[in-house]
């Protein structure tokens, strides 16, 4: 019986891991008492005891977690930021190619994507490695977000009675343009440059929608639209999880929250001879975070990367 850990349970991301793995038989959960939950020696017990461990901290507890691992065996998915550009950790975007997918199933250390990342980084990757973007090209970005991606703080901001009225409409945040995902969008697609990127709360719990515009005519060979999208489908063909709709996607708007409560990430492809943009559409607590946990996990089992999902 494989053991898992998961170190921060008690946040977001944590509680969705363990209800994605609750119902397995291939695993045992190893809990802590929530009393020991600031015991060191407890979790080091439990971090060491495990075959797999998912890190569900900050940056700074989490880097402490993996020092306090001394088992060689134990295997660790760690969703927060602090190893997502580590050269030594393994980005864990099984779709972005075969090498990437095999290394992850191999890997004892894998850094879990962040959630606007993983919009980006699905449309862009393919596309600098295809040609179509070159690495030097300044890009622009914005992404849609629900409020579960801020934890359980932000949830119970907007879920108060007496919230900010505000709330109802959308918030831009991240103005002063540093935002903590951007080193991995920058280092993963090999862009020369990090992008403009505005990332945006909506008044919803889920769901995800990161759209890059790109003004094709600058672009080599000025590809369409409908180019960009047949080059994205046939990169991404036969992806479990990852899709690409028909050119201007599957119904004239997008709705953020399409894909909510799903592993799925689908790719629309919208404009015409001069214009595009590409808009990655998922879950933010799925593919966006503990369904993209969980898929990691089940590579490096070696079980059918969908159990659970």
């Amino acid at each position: 019986m494989v053991k898992v850990f998961i170190d921060g349970r008690e946040g977001t991301t944590g509680l969705q891991i363990d209800e994605r793995l609750a119902g397995r038989r291939d695993l045992q959960l190893l809990t802590i008492h929530p009393d020991q939950r600031k015991d060191p020696a407890a979790r080091k017990r439990l971090l060491n005891e495990a075959d797999f461990v998912f890190l569900c901290l900050p940056d700074a507890a989490a880097v402490e977690a993996v020092a306090m691992i001394e088992n060689p065996a134990v295997r660790v998915i760690d969703a927060s930021t602090a190893h997502r550009t580590d050269p030594a950790w393994d980005y864990g975007f099984p779709e972005l190619g075969a090498a990437r997918r095999a290394a992850i199933e191999k890997s004892s250390r894998v850094a879990n994507p962040g959630c606007h990342a993983s919009g980006f980084i699905a449309s862009v990757y393919p596309m600098v490695q295809l040609g179509i973007i070159p690495p030097q090209t300044p890009l622009t970005a914005y992404s849609l977000t629900g409020y579960s991606g801020g934890g359980k703080k932000l949830i119970a901001e907007y879920t108060a009675a007496d919230r900010d009225p505000r709330h109802e409409s959308c918030r831009i945040y991240g103005t002063n343009l540093h935002h903590k995902h951007l080193p991995e969008m920058q280092a993963v697609c090999g862009l020369q440059t990090p992008p403009v990127f505005s990332p945006i709360l909506g008044d919803y719990y889920k769901g995800m929608a990161t759209t890059v515009l790109l003004q094709t005519d600058f672009l080599p060979g000025r590809p369409t639209a409908r180019a960009i999208r047949d080059a994205l489908a046939d990169y991404y063909q036969g992806a479990r999880f990852v899709s690409v709709a028909p050119l201007g996607g599957d119904e004239p708007v997008i709705y953020a929250s399409t894909l909510a409560g799903t592993n799925n990430l689908r790719l629309i492809v919208c404009g015409h001879d001069h214009q595009a943009t590409v808009t990655a559409l998922f879950d933010n607590l799925g593919k966006g975070a503990s369904g993209a946990a969980v898929q990691n996990l089940n590579l490096m089992m070696g079980v059918p990367e969908d159990a659970g999902l």
